[in-house]
């Protein structure tokens, strides 16, 4: 008989996840079933889900309408090649994007996930200046800040953190890019409220003023640095960035991948630069995550007629990226469905009461001696310790509470699903709370 222990007992001697051994140094959790906001393990304990599964779910799980729109699809078409053939699921979600990013950015690459998505983007900008009338051919490096993260494959590797990221252990293999101190961590309060810091853009200026000539693009997290911190920053410093791109003739790419759709209180979170007369926009754009409610694996990169008609037109003739499952149907169309049921909801409301309440519950815990910093952004709350947590007696910690977290490094945190409700949400900041009382660091 195929009993739950069996099955676990499988998984840990032969399945790899995400940074962690062959066996795992904490066992996994068996998922049988997840609703709403709750993930229903094989034992019948219920846990509120405050990571929406890495920023994904958005909507909660299980959700009828997103459930509806991939048994339809399955019927019609569930995967076609995208090389020489297209259909109605990547049309309309490709007009679906460009009618909520910038006006600017209105050509589409569908990717398979947020590190694709990234590399394609790095691609997109190395290509475009060798497609020029007059090739540029050296600018081919990143400029980035540290304390960021791009994802897995090889190029995202190299504009993560060099230093303190997790891809630190591949440091002489991958490709050397150039890097700025990262700005002053800024609440959304203090951004506000107080002048912004000049000082926090002189590296910065340095770096694009030294190596202009070698950078085909500036890639930055806007706004919110997620897994190489979870750190805020003033919309200032990106308006900045901005501006010294134009000056140095350099692209722009942001990776909203973790940001998008709404996590930080604006749709995207370039937008908290400005209203749609003076906010900036990027050259190129990575989105992905939420994109798909978290169903199922796709990103988007959106770029401009600009940089599209000069790559079409230079010595290739084509954008050199092409995956197996690039504009997935299936993909497509829940991606389609999730982006409808976001922009037709409250969202915005929503995500500020989110916001509102984790300022009020988790603002105490900076009164405790094992608390270096509180902060809070949209859905995202995070609290950070001195020191590094133990991460197996936290899960189990939080498990005994009803809650699904998982911290990282020196990073209590959780982004969870929009639906949460306000009860749900206290029960996960009052175990966060307790936690920090328990002292469970490494």
């Amino acid at each position: 008989m195929n009993t739950p222990e069996l099955q676990t007992s499988f998984d840990q001697q032969h399945i790899w996840h995400p940074y962690s051994a062959i066996p795992p140094s904490i066992a996994p959790l068996l998922v049988k079933k997840a609703q709403g906001c709750e993930l229903i393990l094989d034992d019948d304990t219920h846990l509120i889900d405050g990571m929406a599964s890495w920023w994904s779910v958005i909507h909660g799980y299980n959700h009828p309408l997103l459930n509806q729109a991939l048994k339809s699809q399955i019927d019609k078409v569930s995967h076609v090649m995208f090389g020489g053939l297209t259909h109605e699921p990547a049309i309309e979600l490709s007009r679906l994007l460009i009618d909520i990013t910038a006006p600017e950015l209105d050509k589409v690459f569908l990717a398979d996930s947020g590190s694709v998505a990234v590399e394609v983007a790095m691609k997109m900008a190395v290509q475009y200046w060798r497609s020029l009338p007059e090739p540029k051919p050296d600018k081919s490096k990143f400029l980035t800040i540290k304390q960021g993260y791009h994802g897995d494959t090889l190029n995202a590797m190299s504009v993560c953190d060099p230093d303190n990221g997790i891809h630190q252990v591949f440091g002489d293999w991958v490709p050397k890019q150039f890097f700025a101190r990262s700005p002053g961590a800024r609440s959304k309060t203090e951004w506000q409220n107080t002048q912004f810091d000049e000082q926090d853009i002189e590296d910065f200026k340095h770096q694009i003023q030294t190596h202009h000539s070698q950078i085909a693009a500036v890639i930055l997290e806007p706004i919110c640095q997620g897994a190489g911190g979870m750190r805020f920053y003033s919309p200032e410093f990106l308006r900045q960035v901005k501006k010294l791109c134009e000056q140095y003739d350099v692209l722009l790419i942001l990776d909203e991948i973790a940001t998008g759709f709404g996590r930080t209180g604006e749709l995207f979170a370039y937008e908290h630069t400005g209203n749609k007369e003076n906010m900036i926009a990027p050259d190129i754009l990575c989105l992905g995550k939420a994109l798909t409610g978290g169903y199922m694996s796709l990103a988007a990169v959106l770029t401009t007629d600009k940089i599209s008609s000069t790559i079409s037109n230079g010595q290739v003739k084509a954008f050199m990226h092409g995956p197996t499952f690039m504009g997935n149907p299936l993909a497509c169309a829940v991606a389609i469905e999730s982006i409808k049921l976001l922009i037709n909801s409250p969202w915005k409301k929503n995500v500020s009461m989110i916001e509102t309440q984790l300022h009020n519950e988790l603002s105490p815990l900076r009164d405790n001696n094992q608390v270096v910093d509180v902060r809070v952004l949209g859905a995202i709350g995070v609290v950070e310790m001195k020191q590094d947590i133990d991460m197996a007696k936290t899960t189990a910690f939080f498990k005994n509470k009803g809650v699904w977290l998982r911290p990282f490094g020196k990073l209590l945190y959780l982004m969870p699903p929009y639906i949460i409700s306000a009860s749900q949400l206290t029960q996960i900041t009052r175990a966060m709370g307790e936690f920090v009382e328990t002292k469970f660091i490494s």
